[in-house]
This record gives C-alpha cells, structure tokens and sequence, in this order.
C-alpha cells in the first residue's frame, strides 16, 4: 500500500519515518511518502498514484479544513483519512461525507496514535493503515457476487 502522509509537525513525521523503516525492514507492505505541507502534497499527488492520503487539516499553508480536504480529493481516485488534533476535525469530516468524498467517516485525534506501537510492531503500522481504507464486500461480512 503506497501511503502519503501530510503533516507539518516534524516530531510526528520523525516518528513515522522509524515506523516505515521498520515496516520496510520486517517486510511489511507499506510504502510511506511524508509531504510537510499541503503545497508539497499536491506536488507528489501530481506526480505519483497513492492508496491513501492521511492529512492533517493543521497546516501552515492551509488555514480552511473544508478547503484542504477539498483540494486533496479533487486531485485522484484514493482514500483520505484525516488524523488532526484540531477541535474541528470530526465536523469538517462529516461535512466531507456528506459532500461524497472517499474519506474515512471518522476523524483520528492525532495525541492519541501509539506511534511508540508503530516502531516496535510495524504489523500493527499496517493494521492501523488498513483500517482506515473502505471496507471491501468480504469484509464487511457481505456474500461476494462471482462471475459464471
């Protein structure tokens, strides 16, 4: 899963830099580009196809949420999943739901990822990865429909 993270707070990308070394090391299937800035996220997104976009609406370059969200959804076809520490983050999410973006329907509180379980376990760096794209039919229990 190729994964771009944007995120401006530079302890935070530090963190998952160790986490996606060690994954890439324990031959985990994650593929973690940072961008610091949303200036910078649209650059990459113009230049490579991505998974999943993990955005923190608190950038320096972006004060509206609703606009960064928008902006991001308007350059691919991926998943977004925002994980902010601003009050903001699960209404300017609903809102973006509401407008059909393909985002994860619930805002993440950034203080509360165990990045330190990140580095230690890169499986659970995956898990906390994969639970943020949509579900497919298998997995949400739904009988999956084959071609005769």
């Amino acid at each position: 899963m190729k994964v771009l993270w944007v995120e401006d707070h530079e302890p935070v990308r530090d963190m998952l830099a160790i986490a996606a070394d060690k994954a890439a090391r324990s031959r985990v299937q994650v593929d973690l580009v940072m961008a610091p800035t949303l200036m910078a996220a649209e650059a990459r997104l113009r230049l490579e196809r991505f998974d999943l976009v993990v955005l923190d609406l608190g950038l320096p370059d972006s004060i509206d949420p609703d606009m960064t969200i928008a902006r991001v959804a308007n350059m691919g076809k991926y998943r977004i999943a925002v994980v902010s520490s601003l009050d903001s983050r699960d209404e300017v999410v609903d809102s973006a739901v509401r407008c059909g973006a393909n985002i994860h329907p619930q805002a993440i509180f950034k203080a509360n990822l165990p990045f330190n379980r990140f580095i230690q376990r890169p499986d659970a760096f995956e898990d906390f990865l994969m639970d943020l794209m949509p579900q497919t039919a298998a997995a949400a229990g739904k009988p999956v429909v084959r071609a005769a």
